[in-house]
């Protein structure tokens, strides 16, 4: 560019001017006095104003009032001989509007002079605007909800304590059916289930804003069976089957809180849509797969018509099989625990011919 200056300066043959008017970009020449000199067709026809009118006040006359006082001391810096590159201002419009221009500037100290070329940036500007006005109203939204969720589960724990209490307090040796005491005791072991449940969602939620989840090696058997324990009720009323084979693969890395969650809505799933006049008949699985590591969850349920539900199978409060109990929450919690952390869920299925969840952990 300085080279194109020093021909301008010696006014070589080019028709330098029919560059100047022609070009689709902002272009100008101001005096160190503060007014413009010379402006191309773009920048006044954008302005709005005529060149005699943008020729007759001063620069700062034109820029947006916030920005006047930024744009004076970067004026001065040209003049002391500094390089102006992509400063940003908003100038006022004929009309009022308010537009944002990125200038280049170079001083020339022996005419006195400042050759520019500006960029109109106003619709970054905007976007720019628009989206940081959605983050701040999704960091609202996501403050308040975990408000809520602070909240509930921390509201929760007072009858869950009471009931436990009630437990402590019943006089078993009196209670000579042992039908009734088995009942009693895995009553106790789904509430106490539940207290650590609460327990766990409040410290959680209790920590920094953004959450480091632990991950450590996990025997998923071991948590297999800590989630049937706390729905034992449930298996027994509904009279599932449960199958499990973890022999291929014992162990993984992953959140422990996430994987006995992914156990349980998996379960609780499979029975709660199980076909009718059919006994939920669930197998769950693990193995090593070309180097990944995955578990497979298979049940004989009503299954889906993924045609149908498409990509919307792991949506917030998607509901597929009209069940009263239905809140559209479970696989959505599945799919963020394993995409969370780096790994894949599928799905395979046909109506009324069950359903089979293919997780695969990151490597």
């Amino acid at each position: 560019m300085i080279g194109s200056l020093h021909e301008l300066n010696n006014e070589t043959s080019y028709d330098l001017g029919l560059f100047f008017e022609l070009s689709p970009d902002l272009l100008c020449i101001a005096g160190y006095d503060g007014f413009f000199k010379k402006v191309n067709p773009a920048l006044s026809k954008l302005l709005g104003y005529t060149p005699q009118e943008l020729y007759s006040r001063p620069i700062n006359d034109f820029v947006f009032e916030e920005d006047s006082e930024i744009t004076a001391k970067n004026r001065r810096n040209i003049i002391n001989g500094t390089v102006l590159l992509n400063f940003e201002n908003r100038y006022v419009t004929k009309s009022g509007d308010i537009i944002w221009l990125s200038w280049t500037s170079i001083p020339v100290e022996r005419s006195k002079l400042v050759y520019a070329i500006a960029k109109n940036i106003t619709h970054k500007k905007r976007l720019d605007d628009d989206r940081n006005r959605l983050i701040t109203t999704l960091t609202k939204i996501n403050k308040e909800l975990k408000q809520l969720n602070y909240t509930t589960s921390h509201d929760l724990r007072a009858p869950v304590n009471n009931l436990l209490v009630i437990f402590e307090l019943l006089d078993q040796i009196k209670i000579q059916d042992q039908d009734t005491l088995e009942f009693i005791h895995m009553l106790r072991l789904s509430t106490g289930k539940l207290k650590d449940t609460l327990d766990k969602y409040v410290d959680a939620l209790s920590q920094k804003e953004y959450l480091q989840v632990e991950v450590e090696e996990l025997d998923m058997e071991v948590h297999f069976d800590k989630v049937l324990d706390s729905i034992k009720l449930l298996l027994v009323s509904s009279k599932a089957k449960v199958n499990r084979d973890f022999s291929e693969l014992k162990r993984v890395k992953f959140n422990k809180s996430y994987l006995e969650s992914i156990f349980l809505n998996l379960l609780t799933n499979s029975i709660k849509y199980a076909q009718p006049g059919c006994l939920p008949e669930i197998t769950v699985s693990s193995r090593k797969l070309d180097g990944v590591e995955q578990l497979i969850f298979t049940d004989n349920g009503m299954g889906f018509d993924l045609e149908k539900v498409k990509d919307r199978i792991f949506g917030f409060q998607q509901k597929f099989h009209g069940h009263t109990d239905s809140k559209g929450i479970g696989l959505y919690l599945v799919y963020n625990h394993i995409t969370s952390l780096g790994g894949q869920i599928s799905i395979q299925s046909k109506v009324n011919e069950g359903s089979r969840f293919v997780i695969s952990f990151k490597v």
